[in-house]
């Protein structure tokens, strides 16, 4: 393997995305054609490449090459494998590996909103959700709970920030997901957009004559779009005025509300397509 690189100065500039640059600078919204991300743990990267992501290095720990990291630099030839000892990465970059191991990845060109719609039956639209860590969780749960695919307004956090891919367990490639475009002015030109696309709109809210979210009324739509709010304020009234529904999770014990990604677990669960 003529491309394994034992790092001897962590200072190399095809080092920078690991440990120098930032999120933002990774994302490179001037160019984001050359914006990168990156990928942690061997099932993650996996599931970048099985998505059509291109690699452009990687970085782990000295046992990994001939141990679980050997299938996927097999499977990307002529990729730069930077590696070290455990004790000198963690020294190096000031953090623990996750699981040994880091993959460099371009970032895909961003689908078009109709594109990740179509054939799709429930769709959640993330309002302004900023926490990374929230991303990541709304996203496993979408994957997993019969979710066909996730549009963001552009004040979200992007799901391809590291965390978000970590707290996703990969999920984020495994869902078909993309902004709504700034053309299409959040909320009553976004809303207007879905109603294109034949959605019904369901605003998750606090709101004393909204629906309960076990209302048969919603799992009887054709297609739905399920829009969660950012976190603490929840969805702006004016979004909440232009959907079709208000829909209420049930609370007890005097709770007055979950967290974003809790809530949208449950949202998921009872509204989620059955395949």
């Amino acid at each position: 393997m003529s491309n394994i690189i034992e790092i001897t100065d962590f200072s190399a500039p095809e080092l920078d995305v690991y440990a120098r640059l930032t999120e933002g600078q990774l994302l490179n919204r001037h160019a984001p054609e050359k914006g990168i991300f990156i990928a942690e743990s061997p099932k993650v990267i996996e599931r970048a490449l099985d998505a059509g992501c291109v690699p452009i290095s990687f970085l782990m720990e000295s046992k990994h090459i001939s141990g679980q990291g050997k299938p996927l630099i097999e499977r990307c030839r002529n990729i730069p494998v930077y590696t070290a000892g455990f004790d000198v990465l963690t020294q190096l970059t000031g953090f623990k590996l996750t699981r040994g191991m880091l993959c460099a990845m371009h970032r895909p060109p961003l689908p078009a909103p109709e594109t990740v719609c179509a054939g799709a039956r429930r769709i959640a639209v993330l309002e302004n959700v900023m926490n990374p860590t929230n991303i990541g969780a709304i996203f496993r749960s979408a994957a997993a709970l019969n979710i066909d695919a996730v549009l963001l307004t552009g004040a979200c956090s992007n799901p391809l920030y590291r965390r978000s891919i970590r707290v996703s367990m990969g999920n984020v490639f495994l869902i078909p997901w993309t902004f709504l475009r700034e053309a299409e002015v959040w909320p009553q030109q976004g809303i207007d957009f879905l109603h294109h696309l034949g959605f019904k709109t369901a605003a998750m809210a606090l709101s004393d004559n909204a629906l309960s979210i076990d209302d048969p009324r919603l799992m009887s739509e054709e297609k739905l779009a399920i829009i969660l709010g950012t976190e603490g304020d929840g969805l702006a009234s004016a979004t909440i005025a232009d959907c079709d529904y208000t829909v209420r999770i049930p609370m007890s014990n005097g709770v007055d509300s979950l967290n974003v990604a809790a809530a949208s677990a449950v949202a998921f669960w009872q509204l989620g397509s059955r395949k």
